[in-house]
């Protein structure tokens, strides 16, 4: 019996989705075992994005949240970079030309994305190689987790071309990562954070070999997908809303969280395992 077919098909509709067979128009989009690989696939500009790639982006995160086949996803750009950032010609060229409501429009799209990120309930695993710019770095910043590489370069470039580095979210984010000041430095100076510092600066999770991010990072993503699905969609969610909680709420809010784990088969199924496990040792005693 799957665990879906005791629950009435009128509260499935519209709150359940697959989506390992979505096709994706601007990137590409595989998902084995549960977890998605998005691949952002223009390598030779160093895979930047564009309006119709932002707009994508944003919207397939929206639908994940409502995913029953994608535990974890793995982010990583074609080649030897993973983003560029926005497409100088296909981005930056046209907005230069825009007034102000729509420049707000895109403004706020591309907030709408790391809003897409954080919100979906699966893990995000990043594989940064070679160049990490711009709204690139902020797709790294949004993710949960990154794995970069010793040429890894990640730069927030907007104050090298005339804008504010708080752009995505990066000055409530990025100082969470790496600290205020070192983050005030980055968002300040536009300078690139090589993989050995930025590893040191806790922005890098861990360092792999250029020619294994990409598989380090589909590892790391297999195993949170392995594990308790709903439990690592609550904790994704406290670590994002306790930000903005004191610490009593935070306790509070946690022991609710908790709770409702308590209620799910991921609980029962591992106390089974560990009685399983355990009851030949307490037996030869």
């Amino acid at each position: 019996m799957s665990e879906t077919s005791h629950i009435d098909p009128a509260l499935l509709d519209g709150n359940r989705k697959q989506l390992a067979g979505y096709v994706a128009t601007h990137f590409k989009w595989e998902v084995t075992n549960a977890v998605a690989t998005i691949t952002l696939n223009r390598p030779e500009r160093k895979n930047p994005l564009t309006f119709e790639s932002y707009a994508e982006l944003r919207d397939l995160f929206g639908q994940l949240k409502y995913a029953a086949d994608v535990h974890a996803i793995v982010i990583v750009g074609a080649g030897d970079n993973f983003c560029s950032g926005g497409d100088v010609h296909e981005i930056i060229g046209p907005l230069v030309k825009l007034k102000a409501p729509e420049l707000l429009m895109f403004t706020r799209m591309t907030g709408d994305l790391v809003k897409a990120m954080r919100a979906c309930p699966q893990p995000i695993v990043a594989a940064i190689d070679g160049v990490c710019a711009g709204a690139g770095a902020i797709i790294a910043m949004a993710s949960d987790l990154r794995l970069g590489t010793a040429r890894s370069k990640t730069a927030f470039l907007f104050n090298r071309v005339g804008l504010a580095g708080c752009d995505m979210g990066a000055c409530a984010m990025l100082p969470r990562i790496v600290g205020q000041g070192r983050a005030s430095e980055l968002l300040y100076t536009g300078r690139s954070l090589g993989g050995e510092e930025g590893e040191r600066w806790g922005f890098f999770n861990r360092l792999c070999a250029p020619e294994a991010v990409l598989a380090d990072a589909q590892k790391l993503a297999a195993d949170l997908a392995a594990g308790p699905t709903f439990a690592n969609g609550i904790t994704k969610t406290m670590l994002h809303q306790e930000w903005a909680m004191t610490i009593e709420q935070a306790i509070e809010s946690e022991a609710q969280a908790q709770a409702i784990c308590m209620l799910t088969e991921d609980f029962t199924r591992a106390y089974n395992a560990f009685v399983a496990k355990s009851k030949p040792q307490f037996e030869g005693n």
